[in-house]
């Protein structure tokens, strides 16, 4: 598979690509500093600026899908979705936040729990961010769109294959926490 993906530079971003190129796939890896990762047999690295759907959209066209793991609070959304329609490519997986997943029944989100606005502003505003971006995807139809939530805590972490699945609300394992490393969130994210 050829796959596009824009902030491949980030913590999640890395990762993604190293278990794409581990699974055989071509990657063109797309951030504005792309000296922050090497490029190797079937990673090819461009310079582009997401907020600029023109130039973007040519850097992601004839790939099979478009992958975005770029900050949110980096993010427009509507300019990301705008690039991905110019390319041709139907296929468009975003890395979410677990700031939109449901935690309580009758659709109290992450985002909503009172212990939320006591986390810093940066992450606050990444949080909305997030949350925005996946109401705007909300109303898109005419791309195969995912937007692909990890747990509450993304970290460095080992390998090992096994997560939890869930659809829109939060995941926790038997222990009650809610975590996942960035190497399996990669392995499901591919």
């Amino acid at each position: 598979m050829k796959i596009a993906h824009i902030g491949v530079t980030g913590n999640v971003g890395r990762r993604i690509a190293d278990e794409a190129l581990r699974r055989g796939h071509s990657v063109t890896g797309i951030a504005r500093d792309t000296t922050k990762i090497e490029a190797r047999p079937n990673l090819t690295l461009k310079s582009g600026d997401a907020g600029d759907p023109d130039s973007l959209a040519q850097l992601i066209a004839k790939h099979d899908v478009v992958i975005s793991s770029v900050a949110f609070r980096l993010a427009v959304p509507h300019k990301l979705i705008e690039a991905v329609r110019k390319s041709g490519v139907k296929r468009y997986v975003i890395v979410g936040g677990a700031s939109s997943l449901e935690v309580e029944p009758g659709g109290k989100r992450v985002i909503d729990m009172p212990a939320f606005k006591e986390r810093p502003e940066w992450l606050q505003n990444e949080a909305r961010g997030g949350v925005e971006f996946l109401d705007i995807l909300c109303s898109v139809s005419d791309l195969d769109w995912t937007f692909l939530s990890p747990a509450a805590l993304i970290t460095d972490g080992e390998r090992t294959g096994k997560f939890r699945l869930g659809q829109n609300s939060l995941v926790k394992g038997d222990d009650g926490k809610s975590w996942i490393s960035y190497e399996d969130y990669a392995v499901f994210a591919r």
